[in-house]
């Protein structure tokens, strides 16, 4: 699979590249464009490849086929110190009898760059990443956020073309990560430099990036913005994988106007979804996928002819205050998660465990995945 990011040339081409350790298979025949200036995730599970494929754009694996090109310069050509690349790492992997300016220099240090220059670089480095005033301060005494903040400095002090970060929030807590997140997008806007970030993290890939590659055994399983990933995915994996989804399986019916009737075991009627053009045939086996926040859900009877309506018994209710879940017991046996935000102090308790509810969702809410 290929994805164009616009009309003009990729900056980042990744040609039918693959990666073989014996007889298992990192990476197989991955092929994508990347803009320049792009904000781009490698998005997946442990094992899928995403890191592999990162490390081979580094220079620290060779591909066993295919082809990367950077501004239309085959990397292969190149020795890792060579290439216009910098790698961002997991555990930063700063000098600890260094000072930060000092780790934030060392590359350039490496290069035998003028001592003006290095100067000049490492205060604009440290500049952009608000660390001006802890410039003499070594990692130890530095918080988790400003140990991240350093590597990012002395990632981008060489000015690359390109910047790989692999998993660079990982090691931070949740509510740091989320504001590092933010941070990352605005430091990539203003130096314009094209980012590649690894991730398992889906929050993460659809906080920060222009578009996201999800991964899946090696291969890219679907290339899309982060939007039309979660709302129009391509594949069972790409649905579940990113975010919560309730999957319903079934046969395809007729085509009734612009929608398309699904036939279901867990359901007394039949379902709806958007009719496609390319879409299946009647008889044909499908898969019916709709995300939590789409459900609506009352204790009171749905009025005659409303769209997708089940019914069921509430089993579990999870309140995590900006929204409650809840899991219904349909009539079938299956489990449906319905999602709403709380928008009143006591959550808006007026359905507790035991109750019957009735549940729907809008025909345009239900996302129509082959078998």
């Amino acid at each position: 699979m290929r994805v164009n990011p616009g009309g003009e040339a990729a900056f980042l081409r990744i040609e039918g590249v693959s990666k073989r350790f014996g007889s298992v298979t990192a990476v197989d025949d991955v092929s994508l464009d990347v803009a320049r200036g792009e904000f781009f995730a490698l998005l997946g599970p442990s094992g899928c490849g995403k890191t592999t494929l990162l490390r081979m754009l580094a220079g620290f694996e060779t591909p066993s086929a295919g082809a990367l090109l950077l501004d239309g310069v085959d990397l292969a050509a190149l020795p890792p110190y060579r290439r216009p690349v910098n790698m961002m790492f997991q555990s930063y992997a700063l000098f600890p009898h260094m000072s930060v300016a000092g780790n934030v220099a060392f590359g350039l240090r490496q290069d035998r760059m003028p001592r003006a220059e290095i100067a000049a670089r490492v205060e604009e480095a440290l500049a952009l990443v608000e660390l001006s005033p802890l410039a003499r301060r070594r990692p130890h005494q530095l918080s988790g956020g400003q140990r991240q903040r350093v590597a990012l400095a002395r990632s981008l002090v060489k000015r690359p073309k390109l910047l790989l970060l692999d998993e660079p929030l990982a090691a931070l807590d949740k509510k740091l990560r989320e504001q590092t997140q933010f941070e990352l997008m605005a430091i990539q806007q203003r130096v314009g430099i094209t980012f590649v970030i690894v991730t398992h993290d889906q929050d993460e890939a659809m906080t920060v990036a222009d578009r996201i590659a999800v991964m899946e055994e090696g291969r890219i399983a679907q290339v899309d913005t982060p939007s039309a990933i979660y709302e129009a995915p391509r594949s069972r994996y790409v649905a579940e994988f990113i975010g919560d989804v309730n999957i319903f399986e079934g046969r395809a019916k007729a085509v009734n106007g612009n929608d398309l009737a699904v036939e279901l075991a867990d359901a007394p009627d039949d379902l709806a979804a958007p009719a496609r053009a390319d879409g299946p045939a009647a008889g044909d086996p499908v898969l019916l996928a709709v995300r939590p926040e789409k459900i609506e859900i009352a204790p009171e009877p749905l009025p005659p002819g409303t769209a997708n309506a089940m019914a069921g018994e509430v089993t579990e209710i999870a309140y995590l205050g900006s929204v409650s879940t809840y899991r219904v017991r349909l009539d079938s046996g299956k489990t449906v998660v319905s999602t709403h935000t709380n928008r009143l102090r006591d959550g808006g308790a007026a359905i507790d465990r035991g109750t019957r509810v009735h549940l729907s969702w809008p025909v345009e809410a239900s996302i129509l995945l082959r078998s």
